[in-house]
């Protein structure tokens, strides 16, 4: 082609426009937000898309790569709304980081799982690592949620045995925590047993107390139908037609979670979440959690699924705190003078 031919060539464009009509079914302030709080979200997520509504119309003006992908995530909210759940600017974050990290799951197939829905909120994961971690509990007898504060270990592990007691799929669910945290040990606390142990067990009837009318929690703990209570009560037993949760189990030691372990029945499910940054077992105790991986790793229905910063759901700056503290770790286990 002669140089002339080609400076007639035109320009490719830099900028284009699309035009998203949201369906009738749907409120525009379903999609947008109450005063457009979802709509400044998608704009902050992208800053070089202009993005217009009008009534029902929604007008994208960017970079083509940008406004497709920004239509692409308009689709996605529109298939989360339709389906009841609220649209916030959390939401819209976290759907943002699902499309740019290219994931496996779309931002639909996860903030549309429902889990269990109770006292006039529906649960379900907000995570890509948090749907595959209740998906993972779906499809094996043990499952291992091994992940820092704030990824909806327990909530979601909770949330899936109330779902499976209401189901009929168990008969009763066993919730258990080792009794040991913050270098502490139940003979030195002030109290009866009963003082002593509830502390170490109230997060376990907090996240219960969300799911389930709290007026039926002292009857269905009467009847052995919900059992919360330590690690050591556990020892002896086999636990049949039972959803099983260890919380808190980078607190145990390699002895304790074999016996934990070597609890399952016939019928039941069991899931063990923990922490393995936040250990407070006595030193020179290996913590059961740290190697359970290792003895179990190539066991058959045994799954382990591992949370990060990018699972955490409580406020933003906790992902943040917990990716400053790993550096730092990092920085001190690399040699000395590195921390300070």
């Amino acid at each position: 082609m002669s140089e002339g031919s080609a400076a007639r060539r035109p320009a490719a464009r830099t900028r284009v426009e699309h035009l998203i009509v949201v369906p009738s079914h749907l409120p525009a302030v379903a999609l947008l937000g109450p005063g457009d709080e979802v709509l400044r979200a998608v704009e902050r997520g992208f800053p070089s898309v202009r993005v217009h509504a009008r009534g029902d119309e929604i007008t994208l003006d960017g970079p083509p790569a940008e406004v497709a992908l920004v239509a692409r995530l308009l689709d996605e909210l529109l298939e989360v709304a339709t389906s009841g759940a609220q649209l916030t600017a959390d939401v819209v974050e976290r759907s943002v980081a699902m499309l740019t990290a290219a994931t496996a799951s779309s931002p639909a197939e996860v903030l549309t799982q429902n889990i269990l829905s109770s006292r006039g909120r529906t649960i379900r994961p907000k995570t890509v690592g948090q749907k595959a971690y209740v998906d993972a509990i779906d499809r094996h007898t043990v499952t291992f949620g091994i992940g820092p504060a704030g990824t909806g270990k327990t909530y979601l592990a909770m949330a899936k045995a109330v779902q499976a007691l209401q189901a009929k799929q168990v008969n009763r669910i066993v919730l258990t925590r080792p009794a040991v945290e913050a270098g502490e040990r139940l003979g030195f606390l002030p109290g009866s047993l009963s003082d002593k142990i509830d502390p170490y067990l109230r997060p376990l009837y907090d996240a219960l107390h969300d799911m389930v009318d709290p007026d039926s929690i002292p009857r269905l703990m009467e009847a052995g139908t919900v059992e919360v209570a330590p690690l050591a009560y556990m020892r002896g037993r086999t636990l049949n037609d039972a959803f099983i949760i260890l919380d808190e189990a980078q607190n145990t030691s390699t002895e304790q979670m074999k016996m934990f372990l070597t609890r399952l029945g016939f019928g039941s499910t069991m899931v063990v979440t923990g922490d393995v940054t936040q250990v407070d077992l006595p030193g020179g105790t290996t913590s059961g959690l740290r190697v359970v991986e290792d003895i179990l790793g190539t066991v058959e229905d045994v799954e382990f699924c591992r949370l990060t910063s990018a699972d955490v759901v409580r406020h933003r700056l906790v992902g943040d705190i917990i990716d400053a503290y790993a550096t730092w770790d990092e920085q001190r286990a690399s040699g000395p003078g590195r921390a300070r």
